[in-house]
């Protein structure tokens, strides 16, 4: 028989370390990668993972994933990002700067630059909002919300083409990865002083910095099933129509969370059948999480 997890938020500290989540503030310097493996030997887990990554000179919102954790890393690789940029531009600010912003909100194509990883065929991506939150000279303080995979650097160069002036991105911050977003943000010696004070027997500040890794599953939809099913779930089994309890509104094909009725994450799928019915398959399987 599988042991299950229990409630999140009635976890040991143990637990909350082999299956949980940092919002951490990465500095500028180290690659996400190397902030990754300094909170792996910090908290002395086997597996520490980043969602999504920051190039080394960008510092902000950067989910670090703990433990058995890491087998969701996949859910930051859709959703909506946001940052703040500072756009140092290469001419005086032009009278019509405001509107020429405001033509890249909407649908961008870009083209991902010589040193990425992925393929460099053009694309396209949503630029959900963009505001100029302040200009002084010829800098420009912009907060972007768009899709995940947008190229804030490309952007800011082709905003700078676009007002006739020239421009490139200077200094570049995320504020939020959904679900999470800048208001409870850790830095890495919050992390270190948690730890330190977990020793000492005082668990309060280490449970504030580590939240359970249910926390980065919260944007999603929800399936609830039974201990049965998720005992199966753990075989490798899908999750079947008569193991479900109650079921969030999702389309046919969404990335769905599964949780036991106490909350407990039991696996990442996708919707494929019909919540309510007596039988059938309902979420296949992508990631089991126990």
């Amino acid at each position: 028989m599988t042991d299950l997890r229990g409630p999140p938020d009635d976890r040991s500290v143990d637990d909350l370390l082999s299956f949980g989540v940092v919002n951490l503030d990465k500095p500028p310097g180290p690659s996400a990668h190397q902030v990754a493996a300094w909170v792996r030997d910090m908290t002395d887990v086997e597996r520490a993972a980043h969602a999504g990554t920051l190039d080394p000179k960008v510092t902000g919102c950067l989910p670090t994933l703990l433990g058995d954790a890491t087998r969701m890393a996949q859910v930051f690789l859709e959703g909506t990002k946001e940052y703040v940029s500072v756009l140092e531009l290469h001419g005086p600010v032009p009278s019509d700067f405001d509107a020429v912003v405001a033509e890249f909100e909407g649908e961008v194509y870009q083209k991902p630059p010589r040193k990425s990883a992925v393929s460099r065929r053009l694309r396209s991506r949503e630029v959900y909002d963009l505001d100029v939150l302040e200009v002084r000279d010829r800098q420009a303080l912009l907060r972007i919300r768009c899709e995940s995979g947008t190229y804030v650097r490309k952007l800011c160069h082709d905003i700078g083409l676009a007002a006739g002036t020239g421009a490139h991105m200077g200094h570049l911050r995320r504020t939020a990865t959904d679900p999470f977003d800048d208001t409870s943000l850790s830095t890495l010696y919050d992390l270190s002083d948690a730890l330190a004070f977990a020793e000492e027997g005082d668990e309060s500040v280490l449970r504030e910095v580590v939240a359970p890794a249910e926390r980065a599953l919260s944007h999603l939809p929800h399936v609830t099933i039974a201990y049965s099913a998720a005992e199966q779930v753990a075989e490798g089994a899908p999750v079947y129509a008569p193991g479900v309890f109650d079921a969030d509104d999702a389309d046919r094909g969404s990335l769905v969370a599964c949780v036991t009725p106490d909350d407990a994450a039991v696996c990442l799928g996708h919707l494929v059948g019909d919540p309510d019915a007596d039988s059938g398959e309902v979420v296949s399987l992508e990631r089991v999480l126990i």
